[in-house]
């Protein structure tokens, strides 16, 4: 007579378990690692709805381009606050694309994390087949195994009783592996299910990167047209030309008013511990990681869209969006803002009544207070403000005065 399958199964497993320190341990080590395959599962399950629903997230986090212009529509009557409008919108896109391709950063990391847990899961389940393969082979290779064998070296039957009892357990180990087994199998499915769809969204993100691109270069682009009609147009000419003087004359005293606080402010410090910034008079870093040209020069010019002549107080630098700014010599952050004809500007006191202004960024890498070395990047170029392109508009000031800042550095 022989015993039933699952005992017989249990019988050839003693002959497993004697290899090792004895049945208990292997059953609470196989229940032990069917528990962290559980939880990994769970886990991973988790991980994946997160991702659908960061998927759905991204795709309403684009900006809407076409309610964007419907609302600028109604600024264009007013130069000033369609410009102010329309860079609160370029803005926007900005934060927009830098989110997304922080997501861009972050998602490659977990697909390279992912990847890994995939290798792991998958080293598992061979080292799990393997081992199930080994333990079937030995199955058959001792399916002579009879009751009265089991009996006879029991010595008693209380013995044997234990030794059935033995058994039950081994044949719970051993269904115990086989679901640790397909548990496993299930985790290798859903790391390649989460790394496909951590491709997927990069991918996705990556388009949608392109498209907030796309749609930085639609407003840019409709802004110069605008600004350039608005200018050009022989109704408005006179208003355009009066608006312009007007704009001119705010952004000094805007420059002017700075100048006259940080002056307050050195008193103040020189009464305290006379320690203020000086100019030593080394010479200038050039301001732009690269530029195609000087598209307008300081001193006197035709204005190019108004037709009259109009004196331009700095040096504009045609460069692609995005090119570095950099601070053209060591100095203090007094003002990192954004006005609507300077658009994002900043402005950095060298000592002894000397600043450089930068205008038009698109985004702005320091503070006010900062203090910056030359060379520091601190800006990117851009065209917010009353501007119509990309390029640095790049000025010095020395004692109150706008001066040539070929004084200061060379082409």
């Amino acid at each position: 007579m022989r015993f039933s399958e699952k005992c017989r199964v249990g019988i050839i497993g003693i002959l497993a378990v004697a290899l090792a320190v004895g049945a208990g341990w292997y059953a609470v080590e196989a229940k032990s690692l069917s528990s962290i395959t559980s939880d990994s599962i769970r886990k991973k399950e988790d991980q994946i709805s997160q991702m659908e629903q960061e998927r759905t997230r991204n795709q309403d986090k684009l900006s809407d381009l076409q309610k964007m212009k419907k609302d600028l529509e109604t600024k264009k009557s007013n130069l000033k606050s369609y410009v102010a409008q329309l860079d609160s919108n370029l803005a926007e896109i900005e934060q927009n694309i830098n989110d997304l391709n922080q997501q861009i950063s972050d998602k490659e990391s977990e697909i390279e994390e992912t990847t890994k847990e995939l290798a792991d899961a998958q080293e598992a389940e061979q080292t799990k087949q393997t081992d199930m393969i080994s333990h079937i082979r030995m199955m058959y290779e001792r399916d002579d195994i009879q009751v009265v064998e089991l009996f006879v070296t029991a010595g008693s039957f209380s013995g044997f009783l234990s030794r059935a009892d033995a058994i039950e357990r081994i044949a719970d180990y051993e269904k115990q592996m086989y679901d640790d087994y397909k548990a496993n199998r299930q985790l290798v499915e859903l790391c390649k299910e989460q790394l496909e769809l951590e491709k997927e969204i990069l991918d996705e993100t990556r388009e949608n990167v392109e498209a907030e691109q796309a749609n930085l270069e639609v407003l840019i682009d409709q802004k110069t047209q605008d600004i350039i009609a608005y200018e050009t147009d022989i109704n408005n000419q006179a208003d355009a030309i009066a608006e312009y003087e007007q704009m001119i004359k705010d952004q000094d005293a805007e420059i002017a008013a700075l100048e006259e606080a940080i002056a307050a402010e050195k008193k103040d410090i020189l009464k305290e511990s006379g320690d203020v910034i000086t100019y030593d008079g080394g010479a200038f870093k050039f301001p732009v990681a690269s530029y195609t040209r000087v598209s307008d020069d300081y001193g006197m010019r035709i204005h190019p869209t108004l037709g009259v002549e109009q004196f331009h107080n700095g040096v504009d630098l045609a460069s692609p969006k995005g090119t570095a700014i950099y601070a053209a010599y060591d100095g203090k952050v007094v003002a990192a803002t954004y006005s609507a004809t300077m658009g994002n500007y900043i402005m950095i006191d060298h000592g002894d009544e000397l600043y450089t202004i930068y205008m038009h960024a698109s985004a702005l890498y320091v503070k006010k207070g900062d203090i910056v070395v030359r060379g520091e990047t601190i800006a990117a170029v851009g065209s917010t403000g009353r501007s119509t392109g990309n390029h640095l508009h790049f000025s010095v000031r020395k004692n109150g005065s706008y001066v040539s800042p070929w004084n200061y550095i060379s082409k």
